[in-house]
């Protein structure tokens, strides 16, 4: 039987197989309107409820919500609501509910599907009923008030308060002061990856971050955010949090739970907790929900929720790896076993997770959903992070002027953490002396963290300085009258550092010596779990950077340890450690982990330490520890050092893998080689460094993926300038910005192979590179391939060709340049007489370029290999090519893949190869040549001896079309 009901002027049919002989027709009721028209009447929300009873007792819930309201607008008494609730089960209870109101009448019939439109995310499962009836609330219920006291939407609602709460404030800047998250937080550079770690382009947003772009693996359900220590991870995640209250997140989930992997280490092996408890307890409980309705919702809408862990690189993993998987959300486990089946979408799969992790932690690409590195502050970044650090013009740009009189310093400050702690130490010191600059000497990163614990120490027992008169700076005097603190700080880190840990309890603050108004002066900070008393159960110190550079204040002041066990710490940095992708290898790849205790992912920590002891012990530092330590045990733990790092610079450099190549004797270095340069650096000794530069006896060194970061470039040129020979220097794929190649200047004038690849730069490195390349003039390598550079940087290029009578390769592509770029470079290469191999892919030189590059080409006496693939070259371009290449007998291996070429191009493309000028490999691939563009090609093959192959994959050819050329080996579609 099919049934035909007006509903608010929008028809419905049901359809019923057998007649219902009890169903009431609805009534249809029209009245006149003022226009004169006639109003369809709509249908029976009573007869509704009754065709859909079956349907609403089965799916409705959150049925406190429908009592509560309904009682509120007197459609219900409390009697009635006693009567429901004496029901046994929930079924019988929307029975009970359905029949009150279809006794009530139709107008609280129609206010119990108002409660549903209402309130959708409790109601969730009913809105394609809502759909399907086409429900459109009339205009007497909408006067009528619902208020939503569903568990779910109230749990939501307290989450996002919370949240607010939480991430409002930036709280890791000391317990003195509380800075508001918009005040302060800047974007930093979010440079998204796909599975091969290339770059897929830049976030515009935060808000985006949780959109399908650059998602490469559909099933995973990670977004895996890394970065080096101090780039902004956590800060980051706040930022996520705080948008997410704000309901300006571009998400749909309801729920947000937030969880920093460290907290994971106070759990005992034995504890055992269930997936709701570990949710709700260190996030927040839900009110009013005796029924569990909440986390029933979780199960059932995974894809409601929302995790972000931070740290998983400070995650203590030991006999845990080889217990069993947890895929039941009821049976209670260990804390990280729940974690580790969260993040492998064993529990509340389908959820969505934010993972942050230093720069080398390892993760299995198959639960990576969306990979993002984070690159610290670019130029336009730092600015607006200054400006929001000072109000008064003039201190930005008493500031802007230091910073840019410093490379190395606006590199250190590209990192967010440092860069606060300069500006803050710059505020702070300006405000209490007469006179405060930042320091004109090259600046370590041991005096970034001298400053902090300056600023931190001076706070304890100094008065507020006087509007009037400003005291005198001592660094000297500051410390000493804080040594007692600052002690107890230090030895309490290197216990945590000795055990694996960067939280502590009360008990161990208080064995360090600490009291009660320490804690204030910023070193600490109290974790957000609190004990039953209310009083804050256990503390970390506000950064794992400052833990580190503590534990290496403990180890020079210690006098009671033996000299030498400053070391210690150097001779786990040198283990060699297998590389590792646990947790995960045990949830995804079933493999069975040895028990021993791996407490991080990477050791960075440490290598820290030792970089930040380097620092405390170098000359440069030696007036203020003489003040600090007895003056001769810091000379014998200076000679120590020093001794031990010579040993260990020249063991380093003879074990380093050489190879022979046709550039020389090369070496790839290994990770702890940056980390060797990073602490001769921090020593500031001079012998040392020319101890390293003569021990490098390879005319090669390949840096390349070794995170190598625009402070490193001071680093790296503090040893290369006392080497005496030439040397060529692969950087390639790293972030050593505009800052480090500045850094990088005095050593540029020994360098005869400069590859900087796919490193950040932009038009402002290329003038540098040009002053230096052109004023030394040995440079026989340059490599620039994905950078920033436009046509500006394009004629810098250019100038360098011209001038450098040596330079063989250049390497420009995936750059910025167009034609006007492409004609400077073109009239440079013809002018060149050494120039042998030319890379152009991915640009947009276009036809224009490709006239240019057609002209350098014709009589080239030199240039072999040229790439100008992707470039936006269409036929016309092919034909100016084309045609000059009849006229070269040099060019050997030319690419012209992934343009715009048609079959106009084709027959002086086949009369090039009919010409048979010893050009050996063509390749055209992905352009849009069709079988009559082939034929042409394979024609001009029949007389050609030189050519070993014409790739043309990619082009308008069906498969059938391809099969014609099969007797012509020379043509490769595959």
């Amino acid at each position: 039987m099919r049934i035909l009901i007006q509903y608010q002027s929008k028809n419905i049919i049901w359809t019923h197989q057998n007649a219902v002989a009890n169903f009431c027709n609805p009534h249809c009721d029209r009245s006149a309107v003022n226009t004169g028209k006639m109003e369809e009447a709509k249908a029976s929300c009573l007869n509704i409820l009754t065709y859909h009873r079956e349907l609403l007792v089965s799916r409705l819930r959150s049925l406190q919500c429908i009592l509560d309201n309904l009682l509120a607008c007197g459609f219900v008494c409390e009697e009635d609501v006693e009567i429901v609730q004496r029901s046994a089960t929930k079924t019988d209870q929307v029975r009970k509910i359905l029949e009150l109101v279809q006794c009530k009448g139709e107008e609280a019939c129609e206010y119990l599907i108002y409660i549903i439109y209402k309130v959708c995310d409790a109601y969730i499962d009913l809105q394609p009923w809502l759909r399907e009836i086409d429900y459109t609330p009339s205009s007497d219920v909408t006067a009528m008030t619902v208020v939503n006291t569903d568990p779910i939407s109230r749990y939501c609602e307290k989450l996002r308060h919370e949240m607010s709460r939480d991430t409002c404030f930036i709280m890791s800047y000391g317990q003195r002061e509380e800075t508001r998250l918009e005040d302060l937080y800047t974007d930093t550079q979010m440079e998204l990856l796909n599975d091969c770690n290339e770059s897929l382009g830049f976030l515009e947003r935060l808000d985006q971050l949780l959109g399908d772009h650059a998602v490469f693996n559909p099933q995973g359900e990670t977004i895996y955010v890394m970065g080096d220590a101090g780039v902004g991870k956590s800060i980051l995640l706040q930022k996520l949090q705080n948008l997410w209250s704000k309901k300006d997140l571009q998400t749909d989930a309801i729920f947000f739970f937030k969880f920093r992997c460290r907290m994971f280490s106070i759990f005992k092996d034995t504890d055992q907790i269930s997936l709701r408890d570990l949710l709700f307890k260190y996030n927040c409980y839900p009110d009013h929900d005796p029924d569990n309705e909440v986390f029933d919702y979780m199960l059932r809408f995974p894809e409601k929720v929302l995790f972000t862990f931070d740290g998983y690189d400070e995650i203590q993993m030991n006999d845990l790896m080889n217990a069993p998987e947890v895929v039941s959300p009821e049976v209670k486990a260990h804390p990280v076993q729940l974690l580790i089946s969260l993040l492998c979408g064993k529990l509340l799969k389908g959820s969505q997770k934010v993972l942050t992790a230093r720069t080398g932690t390892e993760i299995q690409s198959r639960v990576i959903r969306k990979k993002l590195t984070l690159g610290g502050f670019s130029p336009a970044h730092l600015k607006t992070y200054i400006d929001l650090h000072f109000k008064e013009q003039e201190h930005r740009d008493l500031v802007s002027v230091q910073l840019d009189a410093s490379p190395h310093l606006c590199g250190l400050c590209s990192t967010p953490l440092f860069c606060w702690i300069v500006l803050k130490s710059f505020r702070h010191l300006h405000t209490m002396h007469d006179s405060f600059y930042l320091p004109e000497t090259c600046i370590t990163l041991t005096d970034i963290f001298l400053l902090l614990s300056e600023v931190f120490l001076s706070r304890s027992g100094s008065p507020a300085p006087s509007l009037l008169k400003k005291s005198t700076r001592c660094v000297s005097e500051t410390f000493k009258a804080g040594l007692r603190p600052l002690a107890a700080f230090a030895k309490l880190a290197l216990q945590g550092m000795e055990r694996g840990s960067f939280i502590y309890s009360q008990e161990e603050i208080t064995e360090c010596g600490l009291a009660e108004e320490d804690l204030t002066l910023g070193f600490l900070r109290p974790i957000s779990e609190y004990d039953a008393s209310g009083s804050p159960a256990t503390f970390e110190v506000f950064h794992v950077i400052l833990q580190s550079f503590l534990a290496a204040f403990a180890l020079v002041l210690d006098e009671q340890a033996a000299a030498g066990s400053i070391l210690k710490f150097f001779a786990e940095c040198s283990r060699k450690r297998e590389p590792s992708c646990l947790p995960f290898d045990l949830c995804i790849c079933g493999s069975s982990k040895s028990n021993k205790k791996t407490p991080f992912e990477t050791n960075e920590h440490l290598q820290f330490t030792n970089l930040f002891l380097c620092g405390l012990l170098s000359k440069a530092h030696a007036g203020l520890m003489e003040h600090l330590v007895c003056p001769v045990l810091l000379k014998k733990k200076q000679a120590l050092l020093k001794s031990y790092l010579s040993t260990s610079v020249k063991s380093h450099l003879t074990g380093l893998p050489h190879y022979n190549s046709g550039e020389g004797r090369k070496v790839h270095v290994l990770p702890n080689f940056l980390w060797m340069l990073r602490c001769i650096f921090e020593t500031g000794s001079k012998d040392i460094a020319q101890m390293t530069a003569k021990g490098i006896t390879a005319d090669f060194i390949k840096l390349g993926h070794c995170n190598v970061f625009s402070g490193d470039c001071t680093a790296l040129n503090f040893v290369l300038q006392h080497r005496r020979r030439l040397l060529g220097l692969d950087m390639d794929n790293n972030n050593i910005s505009d800052y480090g190649v500045k850094q990088l200047r005095p050593s540029f004038c020994k360098m005869t192979v400069v590859r900087l690849c796919v490193n950040h730069l932009s038009d402002s490195s290329i003038e540098v590179l040009a002053e230096e390349l052109c004023k030394h003039k040995v440079v026989e390598v340059l490599g620039l391939y994905n950078n920033y550079i436009t046509d500006v940087g394009a004629k810098l290029v250019a100038q360098i060709i011209e001038e450098c009578p040596k330079l063989r390769v250049v390497k420009i592509g995936k750059n910025q340049i167009t034609s006007v770029g492409g004609r400077h470079l073109a009239s440079a290469i013809q002018s060149s007489t050494s120039i042998f191999d030319v890379g152009m892919w991915g640009n947009s030189i276009g036809d224009g370029g490709a006239e240019a590059f057609a002209e350098a080409l014709r009589h080239h006496p030199r240039l072999t290999n040229l790439s100008l693939s992707a470039n936006g070259i269409t036929s016309k371009g092919g034909r100016c090519l084309a045609e000059a290449l009849k006229e070269n007998s040099v060019l050997r291996i030319f690419w012209l893949v992934q343009n715009e070429l048609t079959d106009d191009a084709a027959p002086l493309l086949a009369e090039l190869v009919q010409a048979n000028t010893g050009l050996s490999h063509l390749w055209l691939i992905n352009n849009q040549f069709t079988v009559d563009g082939i034929k042409n090609l394979a024609a001009g093959l029949t007389n050609n001896t030189a050519l070993k192959e014409i790739c043309v994959k990619g082009n308008q050819l069906s498969e059938e079309e391809e099969k014609l050329f099969v007797e012509e080996k020379r043509l490769r579609f595959h």
